[in-house]
């Protein structure tokens, strides 16, 4: 039996390991050790509560411990939702050494470290990871928020997690789409700046997509080193960080425009990856031979690589326009020089830009729901 793989986030004094291994949901020593306090909250969702709340509760059993299920689904990342957490906290009397556990995918990861950033002005949190897309990447980090009407993740803090707990059992239990929507963003490192791990996808694809146990373990292990890196070095996003956005300018317009949850994030995330592989071959930054790979890879991951017909050129344009990654007025993109060889720009041709939205083929987003 393979034994547990640890890797850490190396921010000094705020350093956090992540756990992945099968069957440790629910380990009571792992989470018993980063746990300062008595009081402890677990946030989770309708959807996953039922397959994994009770588990976590029973690992709990010293602690002071309680639990709020909020409602499944993007459109609830929402102030809203986060205001039921400080309703709950706040009823029960949780003070400044309580502990929120994040129990679900990336929306659930998102809202409660929001909430733990904010409560009392910062508590402990932890994130236990049960989505594919989570376990890679939203986990790892620190980014925590909700979303705007106006824009994706708008509203948010950096806050970074006690420790990350990827049980890969729970991936189990993830419909297909869902899924497929984790791949995008293991497929996201290869494209950013690790060219061997894209080779390894290409070949091990249809074993992630059978769920096979061993190339999900590696898959997640080389996505959170990728991600660990890169945060450690730039935990605040003030320059290399940015790279981790490949695809995420247009898909976050994606989401936006069509309504959050309408597509998944990793959807979004993967017609994106391509809209920005297409504008760095249009500039001549990337052979066509590569944006054939990519195109390839994602369709065989059933993933997208056209774009919304809800979506006009002229309202990607405008929801682009409220990205995060707008500096002094103009659009930062995250574009390539091949794979594996991401980079930052704001040079771009704009009629190319025009050229390539104008020209991505188009589906009504229900094909998606299939």
């Amino acid at each position: 039996m393979a034994r547990m793989k640890t890797l850490t986030v190396d921010l000094g004094e705020r350093s956090y390991p992540i756990y992945i291994d099968t069957r440790i949901l629910g380990k009571s020593d792992l989470l018993t050790r980063h746990i300062p306090g008595k009081q402890v909250l677990v946030v989770t969702n309708d959807t996953v509560a039922p397959l994994y709340l009770e588990k976590t509760l029973e690992s709990l059993s010293a602690f002071d411990n309680d639990a709020i299920i909020l409602p499944d689904g993007e459109e609830y990342k929402t102030m809203a939702t986060t205001q039921l957490i400080f309703d709950k906290l706040l009823a029960n009397r949780f003070n400044r050494t309580a502990t929120l556990i994040a129990l679900g995918g990336g929306v659930i990861g998102d809202i409660t470290g929001f909430a733990a950033a904010c409560y009392q002005r910062g508590i402990n949190f932890i994130q236990i990871p049960t989505t594919l897309l989570a376990q890679v990447d939203s986990s790892v980090g620190g980014k925590t928020g909700v979303n705007h009407p106006l824009g994706k993740n708008m509203i948010g803090a950096f806050h970074q997690p006690q420790c990350v707990i990827a049980d890969t059992d729970t991936l189990n239990t993830l419909d297909d789409r869902q899924l497929s929507a984790g791949i995008a963003e293991v497929i996201k490192y290869g494209m950013i700046n690790d060219y061997e791990f894209f080779l390894w996808l290409e070949e091990n694809i249809k074993s992630l997509l059978a769920r096979d146990t061993e190339a999900l373990a590696y898959a997640i292990e080389c996505s959170c080193q990728n991600k660990a890196r890169v945060v450690a070095a730039d935990e605040r996003e003030g320059g290399q960080r940015a790279l981790l956005n490949l695809g995420h300018t247009f898909g976050h317009a994606i989401e936006t425009g069509t309504g959050y949850g309408t597509w998944l994030h990793g959807e979004a995330v993967a017609s994106g990856m391509y809209m920005a592989a297409n504008l760095s071959a249009r500039h001549g930054w990337m052979s066509s031979e590569d944006l054939e790979r990519i195109k390839d890879i994602l369709q065989k991951s059933r993933l997208p690589t056209f774009a919304p017909e809800e979506v006009s050129t002229d309202e990607f344009i405008k929801h682009m326009s409220v990205d995060k990654k707008v500096l002094a007025g103009k659009l930062r993109f995250i574009l390539m020089k091949g794979i594996g060889k991401s980079f930052i720009t704001e040079d771009i041709q704009h009629n190319l830009l025009i050229d390539m939205l104008n020209e991505m083929p188009r589906c009504n987003s229900q094909v998606l729901d299939k």
